[in-house]
């Protein structure tokens, strides 16, 4: 991400970001979460791994499992079958990592009903 695209975020002075789960945003995480928390944004990332570096929360799908999903379909067609007998899965599992220590730097506390369905809080 460059220092463009960071400039134009915060000219528009948002009050949340929210990360996709794409190769560049991933990469960029670790910059993508200080920059969050020192523009006091409240931050979801696409994967636990950001959190821990300092982005405020993850929830949803896990990014391994979902490629283990998508061998799955990569089997079942290299077998023969076609892809558009194929059904639509969901993730089976959802997770959710809160970093308590980026709320307290954002002087936000965490409902203590979100922190019990946590499968994972970083002190």
């Amino acid at each position: 991400m460059s220092k463009r695209s960071f400039a134009a975020i915060a000219k528009n002075r948002p009050s949340a970001l929210m990360t996709t789960a794409d190769p560049l945003i991933i990469s960029y995480r670790r910059e993508i979460a200080a920059f969050a928390t020192k523009h006091r944004l409240l931050s979801t990332f696409p994967d636990s791994d950001a959190v821990e570096t300092g982005g405020l929360m993850f929830y949803g799908a896990s990014t391994s499992d979902m490629y283990r999903q998508a061998a799955g379909y990569v089997h079942r067609i290299l077998q023969g079958a076609r892809p558009a007998d194929l059904p639509v899965e969901q993730p089976v599992k959802l997770g959710m990592t809160i970093n308590l220590k980026t709320a307290r730097t954002l002087g936000i506390t965490i409902p203590k009903s979100l922190l019990l369905r946590a499968d994972r809080v970083i002190e």
